[in-house]
C-alpha cells in the first residue's frame, strides 16, 4: 500500500512515518512523506493537492499536519479555520474524487468540555467547540464528510480523534512543566499545577502506531459505512497537575505543587476542561496502553533534553 502523511516534520508526522517504514505493508519504497513547500496550508485547494496525487499516486493520505498553536488560532479564528478547517475539506475533495483514503487527525476540542457526568466522549457525540482551534478541526470534520458522502465519491474516510500529544522532539507539555519546576524550585516558589483540566495524555509513538493498525488492517472505516470516526488515545485519564506530578517523580525535582484552577492564566483560547474521549476498539482487539505506562517510555528523552538545559 502507498501511503502519503502530510505534515512529516511535525510531531505526529514524524512518529508516523517512523512506524510506516517498519509496516510490512507499506513496501521497499516506504512510505510518502510530505510537507512544505508541497503541501501549503494556507493556499490549498482540491486542485493544487490534485496535482500531488496524482503524481505520486498513493492508495491512502495520513493529514497529520495543522496549525496546533491553540492560542494563535484564538488570535486569527480565520486564518485558524483556513489552516485546520478549510484546507482539510479541499484535501478531502481531492482524495474523494480520486477514491483515495483518507485519515484525518482531529482532537478532543470539538468538544465543549462542559460535561459534568464522568462520562468520556463518544465519537457519535455532538461536536460543540468552545475556542477557534476546535471550531476549525470540527469544520475539517464535517467538510471531509460531507466530501466522501458527496456523489460520485470513493474510497473511505478516518477521522482519527486524539488529545494531549506529547513525544519527540520534546518541547512538549513534559518537557516544558519539567523547565517550569526547575525554575519554581530555584526561586524557592512551589509550581502551581492546572488541577481542574482534565484529559488524557497520548504519546505520539502510541498514536501513531494505531493508524498504522487501521491502515495495515484495511480498516479506515471499521464499519461498511465509507466514513468512520476513530478515538485514539492512551488509556486511562489524568488532570494536568497529575500529569506534572508524574514528570516530577520521573526527573526526580523537588518541590511543592500548588492545585490552582485554569483560569488562573488570562490566555487568548479557553479549553475544554473536560477532555477525555472514549476509546474505539481496534481491528486487533488490543487497546492502547495505559497513558502512565506510555509515559515510562517517554521519560529517558525527557530526562537528556533536561540534562542540556543551561545552567540556572
Amino acid at each position: 500500500m502507498r501511503v502519503a502523511v502530510i505534515g512529516v516534520v511535525g510531531r505526529l508526522g514524524r512518529a508516523l512515518i517512523q512506524a510506516l517504514e517498519d509496516a510490512p505493508f507499506t513496501g521497499p519504497r516506504g512510505p510518502i512523506g510530505w510537507d512544505q513547500p508541497e503541501v501549503e496550508l494556507d493556499a490549498l485547494t482540491a486542485d493544487s493537492i490534485g496535482v500531488l496525487l496524482d503524481r505520486e499516486r498513493p492508495e491512502a493520505v495520513v493529514h497529520t499536519a495543522a496549525w496546533t498553536d491553540v492560542d494563535g488560532c484564538a488570535k486569527d479564528p480565520a486564518l485558524a479555520m483556513r489552516r485546520n478547517g478549510t484546507a482539510v475539506g479541499e484535501l478531502a475533495v481531492a482524495c474523494a474524487q480520486r477514491g483515495i483514503d483518507l485519515i484525518v487527525i482531529s482532537t478532543n476540542e470539538v468538544f465543549d468540555g462542559r460535561r459534568t457526568d464522568g462520562l468520556p466522549y463518544l465519537p457519535e457525540d455532538p461536536r460543540n467547540p468552545i475556542n477557534p482551534y476546535g471550531a476549525a478541526k470540527a469544520e475539517a470534520e464535517r467538510l471531509a464528510i460531507a466530501a466522501y458522502e458527496a456523489p460520485g465519491a470513493s474510497g473511505r474516510l478516518g477521522i482519527a480523534r486524539t488529545s494531549w500529544l506529547y513525544g519527540p522532539p520534546g518541547n512538549d507539555f513534559p518537557a516544558k512543566i519539567a523547565a517550569a519546576a526547575l525554575r519554581a524550585r530555584d526561586a524557592g516558589n512551589p509550581l502551581q499545577v492546572v488541577a481542574d483540566e482534565i484529559g488524557v495524555p497520548t504519546y505520539t509513538p502510541d498514536l501513531a502506531e494505531a493508524i498504522v493498525e487501521l491502515l495495515g488492517a484495511d480498516a479506515v472505516a471499521a464499519t461498511p459505512a465509507r466514513t468512520a470516526i476513530h478515538h485514539l488515545v492512551n488509556g486511562g485519564r489524568a488532570s494536568r497537575a497529575d500529569w506534572a506530578r508524574e514528570v516530577l517523580l520521573a526527573a526526580a525535582i523537588d518541590v511543592p505543587t500548588l492545585d490552582v484552577p485554569a483560569s488562573t492564566w488570562r490566555r487568548a483560547s479557553v479549553p475544554p476542561l473536560w477532555g477525555v474521549l472514549a476509546p474505539t476498539p481496534m481491528p486487533t482487539g488490543v487497546a492502547m496502553r495505559d497513558w502512565r505506562e506510555a509515559f515510562a517510555d517517554a521519560v529517558p528523552s525527557l530526562l537528556r533534553d533536561l540534562r542540556d538545559l543551561p545552567a540556572g
